[in-house]
């Protein structure tokens, strides 16, 4: 049985809500840091490319089965930008704040209505580097972009990311309704019954 995997990460936020959603499992989900993984290179044009990139590196690497997200806000009145480069989208150094202040100065003169946008997530899970069938799944969480941020909670562009459904921004939900409504978690329900289609009862060891 699988009860150990590499994710192909080391931002905090993900390994947090990850290891939430795999606890139920009884899956121990462990950083690549701890194997001293180095981020791979993101050569892809989509977010399912990306994600099986990095969770071929990180299988390869560490030598245990790996799970790997690629995830980004699209925004409509930027033509999707930044998309796959939403970790960096303000350029070398890019931080959460740098990140959210260009979006911010991007669409300054872009109206209220017009400020549509989503979150994308698509999730790989390979049972080693070389895996011909990986387990993909994809989802999407629509919202709209504020003019400030607002909430404390979550990461990246969570705090200008409004869900019209509750009211609020993605980092001011309490982070067990996050967990039920993200693009993560939409994209953990799919993974979940392709886990169960083909991975309960595997031995991976």
């Amino acid at each position: 049985m699988v009860n150990k995997i590499v994710l192909a990460s080391g931002n905090a936020g993900k390994l947090r809500e990850f290891s939430q959603l795999f606890a139920s499992w009884d899956i121990q989900v462990l950083p690549q840091s701890d194997f001293g993984v180095s981020d791979a290179d993101e050569t892809g044009l989509s977010f399912i490319e990306n994600a099986l990139i990095k969770a071929r590196h990180a299988s390869r690497i560490s030598g245990l089965p790996a799970l790997a997200d690629d995830s980004g806000l699209s925004v409509d009145a930027l033509s999707g930008a930044p998309g796959i480069y939403s970790a960096r989208y303000s350029g070398v150094g890019a931080t959460d704040e740098k990140n959210n202040a260009k979006l911010l100065e991007a669409m300054v003169d872009v109206e209220s209505k017009h400020r549509t946008a989503s979150f994308h997530c698509a999730l790989a899970f390979v049972r080693q580097w070389d895996d011909p069938v990986p387990l993909v799944s994809s989802a999407k969480w629509s919202g709209t972009i504020l003019r400030e941020p607002a909430g404390e909670q979550g990461f990246g562009y969570d705090p200008l990311f409004f869900v019209e459904s509750e009211g609020m921004t993605s980092a001011e939900l309490p982070r067990d309704l996050k967990n039920r409504l993200s693009h993560r978690a939409q994209a953990m329900s799919q993974f979940e019954l392709l886990w169960q289609q083909n991975m309960q009862g595997a031995d991976l060891a």
